[in-house]
């Protein structure tokens, strides 16, 4: 498929895990990536090869935000994937990693829909697909990134009717659990091996296993593509069935 030829996406949180799986899958389909992470994501360009850019970039700082989409031509879609786990239970969290946590994953995402959306009103087309998480329903231990996460489920919500008349199609995608090097951070915290961890949660889902990150960017590829022209203003849930 080439669904995306022609397209520029831009992809928040590149680096590694689903942010990574998701520009190396929209490249392989045609797109220009532009990938922004913290330090860049010179190993993700390095992999995809001439069409993939990597700028480093902070989301949590709008000035940065600014500048590395004012350099942009064209954006057709972006993907708000740049997240920050800081796990405790509510009596211990500090509220330096309350304030990291809502800052990078969900201040950072209306930071770069704000930029974003200046360009795709005026091209009066665009897709935004933001990464939430089944945490967003709660989850022992995460009360930042709960919080964080059901916001970016409001966040989507509101930005379809906003955006929708500008022909903007705004999404989001939850992912229960994928086997990436913050599942596995996550798996230490509770005292596992990302192994042990990732076998417990395979116990507590229908399909069996765990997910990969390739799972999560074939869906967000759907929801940016025009294959998912009339979708906007849902979440959809990427768990293997878990309840």
């Amino acid at each position: 498929m080439d669904r995306f030829t022609g397209k520029v996406a831009v992809i928040t949180g590149a680096a590694r895990g689903i942010g990574a799986a998701t520009a190396e899958r929209l490249a392989g389909e045609g797109a220009r990536v532009v990938l922004l992470d913290l330090h860049g994501a010179a190993d993700t360009a390095a992999r995809i090869g001439p069409a993939a850019t990597s700028i480093a970039c902070d989301v949590t700082d709008q000035a940065a935000v600014e500048a590395a989409f004012a350099g942009l031509d064209a954006i057709d879609v972006l993907v708000n994937n740049a997240g920050i786990t800081r796990d405790n239970l509510l009596f211990k969290l500090p509220k330096a990693d309350w304030d990291a946590v809502l800052a990078v994953n969900l201040t950072g995402a209306f930071h770069c829909c704000q930029a974003a959306q200046r360009q795709m009103v005026r091209q009066r087309s665009g897709k935004i697909v933001s990464l939430s998480s089944r945490s967003a329903l709660g989850n022992r231990g995460q009360a930042n990134y709960a919080a964080a996460k059901a916001g970016i489920q409001a966040l989507t919500a509101t930005l379809a009717i906003e955006l929708g008349p500008y022909g903007i199609n705004v999404n989001a995608v939850a992912p229960g659990y994928i086997a990436t090097e913050m599942t596995a951070a996550t798996a230490t915290r509770v005292g596992a091996t990302p192994e042990e961890h990732q076998r417990s949660a395979a116990g507590r889902t229908p399909l069996g296993r765990v997910g990969r990150p390739e799972e999560v960017a074939a869906a967000i590829a759907f929801l940016a593509s025009d294959d998912a022209s009339y979708v906007s203003g849902q979440t959809l849930y990427i768990n293997g069935g878990a309840r």
